[in-house]
């Protein structure tokens, strides 16, 4: 089949999904602007999401050009509407008022200042550990350019389900309910988004998903203090932020920024956890391989718990690629038992309180 025939049979499928917010297919809808056929068969789609489509669009997209005769692959190249792009300024609109979701329990919201610390790792182990001590727990991925939540916790290649009611359902493992942006969207797919497009995600994933009644709802946030963070507080009465570290002064630094970025929101800081604290030597002793202290100082700094010391191991990293939490997969190791520890410090936190409140001061 010459290029030409296959690009029309590609086009002839996309005219069979249907863009919601356009009420026509995504060709005729702008959705997609173009698409190219490279000689072996792979698909290059060009895709203009706006803040109003959904974005399970891209996936449907992606599956109906995989199913015509002679393509191989399909790549995805997602960018928001014209004016929305990196350089532009965005149309100033008024912010949305923080709504009480009781049904989400209490929200804590797990950060840091920079990538690479584990954050995310602090935050599967956390929602874990609080369902295995018998809570009802959600957990939601606002990494929106780096969702890694379904691989850390055995997802990939699962799509959430839409109930008779046109509400999401969130995918589950061990004793989870998980939603992320990685479970709509393919994982090679680039997601060049500006902040319109990740306030209507995060709007979506707090008010769209059949979350049933939690106890406990744990928002894993990208790095940094950018939209998602200030979408998250705009759009639902957080209770309580944890900010992720590891000891050297640099990391320190980073997540001491995140912290103000939590005090400017008026959202009460929980504690700290270092992550990486130290690497334990086959002879039993702790080799401080980044560095000594740092989340210790940051604590003592803010007047918050240190709420954790996580050393550096492998397993963890490797549970976290197998897509088993290290709680629950080796709760005798040290690992487990620093994160479980932490799981342990923010229910005693919360004991007593009233549903979505933390009693802490803000940092």
């Amino acid at each position: 089949m010459d290029v030409r025939q296959l690009k029309a049979n590609i086009g002839a499928a996309l005219t069979g999904v249907v863009n919601p917010r356009a009420g026509t297919d995504v060709v005729s809808a702008g959705t997609v602007t173009g698409v190219e056929v490279d000689g072996d068969g792979t698909v290059h789609l060009a895709f203009v999401l706006h803040a109003d489509d959904p974005g399970a669009l891209v996936r449907e997209a992606r599956k109906a050009v995989l199913a015509v005769e002679g393509v191989t692959s399909v790549k995805v190249d997602v960018k928001a509407p014209a004016g929305q792009g990196p350089g532009t300024t965005p149309k100033t609109v008024a912010p949305p008022t923080p709504k009480a979701l009781p049904h989400l329990g209490t929200v804590v919201a797990v950060s840091s200042g920079k990538g690479g610390v584990g954050k995310s790792t602090v935050s599967v182990n956390l929602a874990a550990g609080l369902a295995a001590r018998g809570h009802r727990v959600g957990l939601m991925d606002a990494d929106i350019y780096g969702p890694n939540l379904p691989r850390m916790l055995g997802l990939l290649g699962q799509e959430p389900r839409i109930s008779a009611e046109k509400r999401i359902l969130p995918l589950e493992a061990h004793g989870v309910k998980v939603m992320s942006i990685g479970s709509l969207i393919e994982r090679d797919t680039a997601t060049i988004w500006r902040g319109p497009i990740i306030t209507k995600i995060i709007t979506q994933f707090l008010g769209d998903v059949a979350w049933g009644q939690l106890d406990w709802f744990v928002v894993d946030l990208p790095p940094g203090t950018g939209d998602a963070q200030l979408s998250l507080v705009q759009n639902v009465h957080v209770a309580a932020g944890i900010i992720v570290t590891t000891p050297q002064d640099v990391a320190v630094g980073d997540a001491l920024r995140g912290a103000r970025m939590f005090e400017k929101v008026n959202v009460p800081l929980l504690g700290i956890v270092e992550n990486m604290s130290y690497f334990v030597m086959p002879d039993g002793r702790r080799e401080p391989v980044f560095g000594r202290g740092g989340g210790g100082r940051l604590a003592a700094e803010l007047g918050v718990p240190l709420l954790a010391e996580v050393p550096l191991a492998t397993r963890v990293q490797e549970l976290g690629e197998a897509g088993t939490p290290v709680v629950l997969a080796e709760p005798d190791s040290a690992a487990a038992q620093a994160l479980r520890g932490m799981a342990e410090q923010v229910e005693r936190l919360a004991a007593g309180a009233g549903a979505g409140r933390l009693p802490i001061v803000a940092g």
